[in-house]
């Protein structure tokens, strides 16, 4: 009850001993005594260990000392057997707790309660009303757990609980989670319930999802301290209408001489009071409203119609004190409105109906008989209580608070009005006029409430969610007129609440003439018009940094239990079930909260104490009436107090006087030691105080850190200062708290007026306007910060005394931050002259004599100048800076220098000294600025001043000329912190200097010019676009101005005014940076912004640059210009549309690879020199379904095609493969057709001209002359398709009719000769396969870096693959659009080491791994040799796949991957020159024959006379190259045999039907090879005439993967193991050693290729004719690719019977 428990205490054994203290003889001594008079001496409890809190009921106490054990002393009645009174000097251990870790105690009027550390609560004493939470026992003598349980969760889990409070008959616990737990009686336990007692714990729902940072208890009524929502919940449109009758909720009535403006709506809820005049839950009734569950859960629209309170309950003040009811859905609505005549005594109640019908259906009485009763009141009490509360009202001023609103607009809960209509902003005008004039009538109260709707618990939030404990079902209308008026005088917003509340929330300052009379016009121009300066003066959610480590300010105290001695602060005396908040205290920065049995208080961050309820014996500490209001208590200027106590009937108070040892202030009730056993109520026997009075002995205490008291007793907690450094740490709170109380009253007493003054902005202007609205706004967070760290160092002070929770030493840059960026704030507004322009409006505010300037300001001068004195006021807060440094010091001094703290001491004060010092120089770059500005001559003012810019040196002493200038010329140059400015003019002019450039310092370069043979003191400036030199006119000026325009170019670039940047100051700034420019003058560049890496003057390294024709180049520079990598954008002026390049460029051009997509839709991806194509690329142009889609891929020179190149021309259907020329087919060449013609020959200006052979589909063949595309012109030979010829001169194009002047020839039948010779061979007129993919072979030796193939050095080869590698490495990290799958990564990494390590010959292992090299480097194409396979494999598929899919251009296709293999060959050789040439013999290592078996490569000569391995390009580059061009070629393969395949397949589907014993018999295989048995699912089975594929089995599956392998080597590979199979299987019959004979294996080979079945067996055996590794013919492998071909005649002539 009368005590207040500081959160959770920390229990501090060893933390203190580094500082050198004795911790137990010291610390936390116990001082207690009763009332103030002069002899009051304290008695000093003793205890083995210092005690860390006390808590004190009626008759006896708790306290918890170090190590967590619980003392008991005083009057115990509960303890049956043990002593039951203990003297306050004797206490006993609490033993039943001596197991548990306690860390917070609190004693109510009888019993007692202690938290433990894991959270678990312990109750003992009285416990008749159940407020000890145990059933069934009257008392509970020792310590018992009192299990806190939340019901929602199943099973239900256990509550952790921070701190407890006791009252008379009921306590409350706050959980972890801060909410608010109950148990006991009465409704201060503010449950919805009207049984009692409660025995369990329940959760106070309606608290629930608020953050509750402390709870009190008085005797029979409880306090919370809450913290504010914030403010996006708060923040909600205010609906207009009524949520189910859509009636307007306000009207306005324009009358002749008054506006009225009503809020009378209501809709008919069906309420009943009941006869006591409390509202009670009817049993088994639910609450009607939802509960908020969450904080963040917003309420559902239907809960609250009247949405101003924004948590619905009863009221915005409760129940009683307006007449609002509750509809059945849980809807909130006004029901009352009063327009106070003029005289401000009588009230008429105007009620108005609602749903339709007039005023005739309300339930209240009308006007004439409310107004007839109220007269009849003018003899009772409650008139005297009316008039004293007008009395004070209209004396009693608030304290300008601290609810940081310039405005309504900005702030937490206070909602701006967010309707447009004009309606809305001229009832909060009016309302808040009218609010003004009624200040001192108690009737006032639909006011205040329409201003509440409008500015919702300025500073909070109005209501609280949680349910309604009254629903007044219908009643005799006599009694609700009989409540109301009780109500009358006491409503809760009592004269001062609607004062402060206008004056702080609204800060509007307006006065009407009669309270009533006409509205001024002035009042509604006003009301119309915007208002221009929003600035909130409170930090809307403190500082974000600061989140969780400051304690918060925005707080509300919500109280609730009996009130009948005003104890609830809400205006009136009556109970209140719920917890409701004290609108008056939301602003007010409440940080801690005091009950005594009947009165309460709450200490605030500014040190004030605000206190109400019984003020029988002045414990109040003020006379002011009525005590049912929140009041200041009465205190000299300079007290600061920082701790309160609250008793029966008195307050105790500790505070900062003079000097910073704590003092004692008491107020209330005199204890006589006479009268000790009068009964309370006689009060002959007290005295009482009229104010708090000073406790003398409190000087010889020591260092006080906390207070308590209860019942009559009053005890302190104090340290002794052994090494100064409890007396350090208290004189760092002091300081701290005194520092707040002077920004608060600068804030409120100069800033707030200043900002609120008519004239501000026509005197300033609107840019130094919004300077001094971001100057307030710092202002206002530097003050908000010093608040909450003010309110952290005191509890520090009032718990764990100790150096480790300081935020300041913790958390430095929230505080550096802070000052810094007032302090520029500040500066921009003194740059600009703000000050100067502010002068004039202040002096009309403040008057002649600033008094009250100078006194804030500290200004000891006489007559200073206005604008000085404010500048000063607003520079006075950096001086603190020293104090935290000073201080922090001192603090150090009392630790062992090795120590932990005093290193972090150290650390924090040289940063804030550090930072002071530099803020110090800020100041004064900034008045050296301002005054420069003063005297600048010219026009260049205006363009050249800007808040942020400083003025750092400038050469008007002629100190710095330019080199060259002319003879009249005058140069300035003048350095600012971000541009050196250079102003030019001629001499004879009257305004000198006529032009100025500006040079940002960001792209700045300065060196000096040595000196040796010149006298010339020079410095090379060099800018992006400019390079000039300066002559200083000595060397120290030289020196000056290089350092100086170095260190300004250092800090433009770190970003200007980072703390402390004085200290390790660079010589020079790096000459490469980072930074944004726009040029000028540079005709490639002009206008274009870059922005990115720069190199001494010029862009280097990654940048961008924008043109303002919309041209965008992102990429990388080399001096100056685009180098590398880069990415284009140009938009075509034609077409809406973008060019875009993404590739390679070498000084400023397009070169190297690439992709262009034109606007147009073509798209170029390959080589460019000079923004050029050039090298090998494709062109694709068209899509497939435009007009003349095509593809080109082949060689450019200059932009055009030339060379050879492969055009796809997909309109027309033909394919070009053959030379260019200027874009046009030039040279030999080759044509085919989607339907089947063929030609090959001569192209002229891009026509068939010259000789040509032209081939159709069924053979026909013409051989001759041509002159146009598909023309014959000239001598010839036409061949038929049986073989008869004409000879002679053709003309007419090919497929419409040929004229012909010739011979006919029909070839003998037998005249095979002749035959022979008609033949024509294709590929004779082609290209030569060497010449073709010329430029691809070439840009792969220019990567190696080989002017032509083979001329180069093999080291730089190798050194150019390496970078090729990791740059295009470094450019995919780079692009995270294009990331490499892990194995590509993988095999990057093992592709860096070179393997061309021992020179030497090559060995077999050596062979193997430049073997594995190329596996490895022709997968990737980042590799040289990848990319130049990726393109090879691009082009072959280019050319052979499509309508080049045709059996004429087979013998082509397969000499062009000869001519491949050999010049690749060639590329590996020149890598690793130690590889023998082409057939050249690497001998075999001997001792190892296995490795023969297990080789890949399947080309070992067994028969060779010395084993060995011959070295060929197909060995080494087909397994590599082939299974990539397969498709194609085995393609064309398919369509040269596909005649002879058809007729073989024919044989091989006829032959398979026969079981495998016909077949073997038919085949002519010996019977001694018949299989007897073949292995089926596991088990031999006998072979009997019908079985069928099962004899030679396994060959036969081992022989179908032919199909399924690349490389000629692969397919002989399987050839042998299918013989293997064979012989193994005749073996296993045939018991004896074996040989074949070619007549035995024969036709069981042949059988087994039948029973294989593949499909194009022609196809592959020519295949494997042709790329067949020559050195492999006349092995054994060679001998079984004979018996394969010989297999597949033998089919295609097998005569079948």
């Amino acid at each position: 009850m009368h005590q207040h428990c500081h959160g959770q205490i920390s229990v501090m054994e060893s933390q203190r001993k580094s500082s050198g203290e004795d911790s137990s003889g010291e610390r936390g001594l116990l001082h207690t005594w009763k009332g103030y008079s002069c002899s009051v001496t304290p008695e000093r409890v003793l205890l083995s260990r210092p005690v860390l809190q006390a808590a004190l009921g009626t008759r006896h106490g708790v306290l918890l000392v170090e190590g967590g054990q619980v003392y008991s002393f005083g009057e115990f009645p509960w303890k049956q057997s043990q002593v039951s009174e203990v003297g306050p000097l004797k206490p006993v251990l609490e033993s039943s707790l001596s197991g548990q870790r306690v860390v917070a105690v609190a004693a109510g009027s009888f019993h007692s309660g202690a938290v433990t550390e894991d959270g678990g609560v312990h109750m003992w004493g009285e416990n008749s009303f159940g407020q000890c939470g145990l059933s069934s026992l009257t008392v509970v003598s020792n310590p018992t757990p009192v299990a806190v349980l939340d019901p929602d969760t199943s099973p239900p889990h256990t509550i952790r609980v921070l701190e407890l409070a006791c009252g008379e008959q009921h306590s409350l616990a706050l959980s972890a989670q801060h909410e608010v737990w109950a148990w006991g009686s009465g409704c201060q336990l503010g449950l919805v319930t009207t049984i009692f007692p409660v025995w369990k714990p329940q959760k106070v729902e309606h608290l629930a999802g608020r953050h509750v940072l402390q709870v009190a208890c008085g005797a029979f009524h409880s306090l919370a301290l809450v913290r504010c929502l914030p403010p996006q919940e708060a923040r909600r449109p205010l609906p207009d209408k009524c949520g189910q009758c859509n009636q307007l909720l306000y009207t306005m009535t324009d009358k002749e001489d008054h506006v009225i403006i009503s809020d009378s709506h209501y809709c008919p809820l069906g309420v009943e009071l009941l006869d006591d005049g409390e509202a009670r839950m009817e049993p088994g009734r639910s609450p009607p409203l939802r509960l908020q569950s969450s904080p963040s859960e917003p309420l559902s629209s239907h809960t609250s119609a009247s949405a101003p309170n924004l948590h619905p309950s009863i009221t915005d003040h409760t129940d009683y004190e307006r007449r609002r009811t509750v509809a059945q859905n849980g809807e909130v609505l006004t029901t009352t409105d009063s327009d106070i005549s003029a005289a401000g005594t009588d009230s008429d109640r105007t009620v108005g109906g609602m749903g339709g019908a007039g005023s005739q259906n309300s339930p209240y009485p009308d006007d004439q008989a409310v107004k007839e009763y109220l007269k009849k009141l003018s003899d009772t009490s409650l008139a005297e209580e009316t008039a004293k509360m007008t009395k004070a009202g209209a004396s009693f001023q608030p304290p300008a608070d601290s609810l940081d609103l310039l405005t309504s607009d900005l702030l937490p809960g206070v909602m701006p009005v967010t309707t447009s209509s004009a309606l809305n902003s001229l009832v909060s005008s009016c309302a808040s006029a009218v609010a003004e004039r009624v200040v001192s009538t108690c009737e006032a109260l639909s006011l205040k409430k329409r201003i509440n709707c409008y500015y919702p618990g300025v500073g909070g939030v109005a209501g609280a969610p949680g349910g309604v404990p009254g629903g007044f079902p219908g009643g005799p209308a006599e009694e609700r007129v009989r409540l109301e008026e009780s109500m009358q005088g006491k409503k809760s917003c009592s004269t001062g609440d609607i004062r402060e509340e206008e004056a702080e929330g609204l800060s509007r300052r307006l006065s009407l003439p009669g309270l009533l009379s006409q509205v001024s016009p002035r009042l509604l121009r006003r009301a119309s018009r915007p208002r221009v300066r929003a600035v909130p003066l409170t930090p809307v959610g403190g500082l974000p940094e600061a989140g969780e480590l400051l304690p918060s300010l925005q707080t509300e105290v919500w109280s609730w239990g009996r009130g009948e001695e005003g104890q609830l602060g809400h205006g009136d005396n009556l109970p209140r079930l719920q917890p409701l908040c004290i609108k008056c205290l939301s602003s007010k920065e409440v940080v801690l909260v005091a009950a005594g049995a009947h009165h309460s208080l709450a200490l605030t961050a500014q040190s004030q104490v605000f206190s109400w309820g019984s003020n029988s014996s002045g414990q109040l500490g003020h006379m002011a009436c009525p005590t049912t209001i929140p009041r200041l208590a009465k205190l000299s200027e300079g007290i600061r107090v920082w701790d309160v106590g609250a008793g029966a009937q008195h307050t105790l108070l500790l505070a900062d006087g003079d000097c910073y040892q704590p003092i004692l202030y008491y107020s209330g009730q005199q204890v006589r030691e006479a009268a000790q056993d009068a009964p309370q109520d006689q009060t002959e026997g007290y005295s009482y105080t009229q104010q708090p009075v000073l406790l003398p002995f409190c000087m010889n205490l020591g260092y006080v850190s906390g207070v308590f008291a209860g019942g009559q007793s009053c005890v302190a907690l104090a340290d002794r200062n052994v090494t100064g450094f409890i007396a350090s740490l208290h004189e760092l709170a002091a300081a701290e708290r005194k520092f707040y109380c002077k920004l608060s009253s600068v804030k409120n007493h100069i800033l707030r007026p200043l900002l609120d003054l008519e004239s501000l902005g026509t005197a300033l202007g609107p840019a130094s306007t919004v300077l001094l609205q971001s100057l307030a706004r710092c202002y206002s967070r530097l003050c908000h910060l010093t608040g909450q760290h003010s309110t952290s160092l005191t509890a520090n002070l009032r718990r764990r005394r100790e150096v480790k929770s300081l935020v300041m030493l913790e958390h430095a840059s929230i505080f550096l931050d802070t000052y810094n960026e007032y302090c520029c704030s500040v500066g921009n507004f003194l740059v600009m002259g703000g000050f100067q322009a502010l002068a004039k409006p202040s002096l009309d505010f403040f008057g002649k004599c600033p008094e009250l300037l100078q006194r804030l300001a500290e200004s000891s001068e006489e007559n200073i100048p206005l604008s000085d004195l404010l500048v000063a006021l607003f520079y006075l807060p950096m001086r603190h800076l020293h104090e935290y440094g000073r201080l922090l010091l001192k603090l150090g001094t009392c630790f062992e220098v090795s120590s932990v703290d005093y290193q972090k001491l150290q650390d924090g004060c040289s940063k804030f000294e550090a930072l002071a010092l530099h803020l110090k120089r800020r100041r004064k770059e900034a008045e050296y600025t301002y005054h420069f500005w003063k005297s600048f001559p010219g026009k260049m003012t205006d363009s050249l001043r800007k808040p942020p810019r400083r003025l750092i040196c400038e050469s008007s002493n002629k100190a710095l000329t330019l080199q060259n200038s002319g003879r009249f010329s005058v140069n300035w140059f003048i350095l600012f912190n971000d541009a050196l400015v250079h102003a030019q003019g001629v001499v004879p002019y009257k305004s000198l200097f006529s032009t100025h450039h500006v040079f940002p310092l960001a792209t700045l370069w300065v060196e000096p010019i040595p000196e040796e043979n010149t006298d010339l003191y020079g410095l090379k400036v060099i800018s992006p676009e400019e390079t000039f030199t300066l002559l200083a006119c000595s060397s120290m000026e030289k020196a000056k101005w290089l350092r100086s325009i170095n260190q300004a170019v250092d800090k433009a670039m770190s970003g200007a005014g980072q703390s402390g940047s004085g200290a390790g100051q660079r010589a020079e700034p790096p000459i490469s940076r980072t930074a944004s420019y726009t040029f000028y003058k540079d005709s490639r560049l002009k206008e274009a912004t870059y922005e990115g890496r720069w190199l001494a003057g010029k862009p280097n390294g990654r940048g961008m640059v924008k043109w303002l024709d919309g041209r965008i180049y992102t990429g990388m520079f080399k001096n100056g210009l685009e180098d590398g990598f880069g990415d284009y954008v140009m938009p075509s002026k034609t077409l809406n549309l973008n060019d875009h390049y993404q590739g390679h460029w070498k000084e400023g051009k397009m070169h190297g690879i690439g992709t262009y997509k034109y606007a147009t839709g073509e798209l170029y991806e390959g080589s460019f020199q000079d923004n050029m194509r050039h090298g090998h690329g494709m062109l694709r142009s068209g899509t497939l379904n435009s007009s003349s889609p095509s593809v080109f891929i082949g060689q450019w020179v200059h932009d055009k095609k030339t060379g050879y190149g492969v055009f796809d021309d997909i309109t027309r259907g033909e394919k070009y493969m053959g030379m260019w020329q200027d874009d046009q087919r030039q040279g030999t060449g080759v044509i085919v057709t989607q339907f089947g013609l063929y030609y090959e020959g001569a192209f002229n200006n891009n026509k068939m001209q010259g000789t040509g052979v032209l081939l159709s589909e069924d053979n026909t063949t013409y051989e001759g002359e041509f002159s146009e595309d598909w023309t014959l012109n000239g001598k010839g030979v036409l061949t038929m398709a049986n073989g008869d010829y004409f000879e002679g001169t053709f003309t007419g194009e090919w497929g419409s009719g040929l004229k012909v002047t010739g011979s006919f020839f029909k070839p003998n039948l037998y005249d095979s000769d002749g035959d022979k010779g008609r033949a024509v061979k294709l590929g004779r007129l082609a290209v030569r396969p060497e010449e073709k993919w010329r430029a691809v072979f070439e840009e792969c030796w220019m990567r190696l870096g080989c002017e032509a193939p083979g001329q180069g050095e093999n080291q730089r080869a190798w050194e150019n693959i390496a970078v090729a590698l990791t740059t295009s490495r470094r450019e995919l990290r780079d692009c995270p659009e294009m990331n490499l799958s892990p194995s590509h990564n993988l095999t990057l990494e093992s592709l860096e080491f070179n393997p061309q390590q021992h020179v030497g010959p090559v060995t077999m292992e050596k062979y193997d791994r430049i073997r594995h090299y190329l596996i490895k480097a022709c997968d990737t194409p980042l590799h040289p040799l990848g990319r130049l396979m990726e393109t090879l494999v691009a082009v072959y598929r280019m050319t052979y796949v499509g309508v080049g899919a045709n059996r004429r251009l087979l013998l082509q296709a397969v000499n062009e991957i000869m001519s491949y293999l050999a010049r690749i060959f060639q590329l590996v050789r020149f890598l690793f020159p130690d590889l023998p040439e082409e057939g050249g013999v690497i001998p075999e290592p001997s001792s190892d024959p296995q490795d023969k078996k297990d080789s890949k490569c399947a080309d070992t000569q067994l028969e060779s006379p010395k084993p060995g391995r011959v070295v060929s390009s197909s060995s080494l580059l087909l397994p590599v190259l082939l299974p990539r061009l397969y498709p194609p070629l085995f393609t064309l393969y398919a369509l040269e045999k596909e005649r002879e395949d058809d007729v073989y397949w024919e044989c091989v589907l006829r032959l398979n039907k026969q079981p495998d014993m016909a077949l073997l018999a038919f085949l002519g295989v010996q019977h001694k090879f018949w299989p007897v048995s073949v292995p089926v699912l596991g088990e031999r089975t006998e072979v009997v005439s019908s079985t069928k594929d099962a004899c030679f089995a396994s060959a036969t599956e081992t022989l179908q993967q032919i199909s399924t392998t690349f490389t000629p080597s692969d397919k002989l590979q399987v050839i042998q193991l299918t013989f293997e199979e064979i012989t193994k299987e005749v073996v296993s019959s045939l018991e004896d050693s074996f040989l074949w004979s070619m007549d035995d294996l024969f036709p069981v080979f042949l059988y087994v290729v039948l029973r294989a079945r593949i499909r194009n067996l022609g196809s592959e055996v020519s295949l494997i004719e042709d790329l067949m590794d020559p050195c492999v013919q006349h092995g054994e492998h060679g001998i079984m690719f004979t018996t394969l071909k010989a297999c597949y005649y033998q089919i295609q002539h097998e005569k079948t019977t």
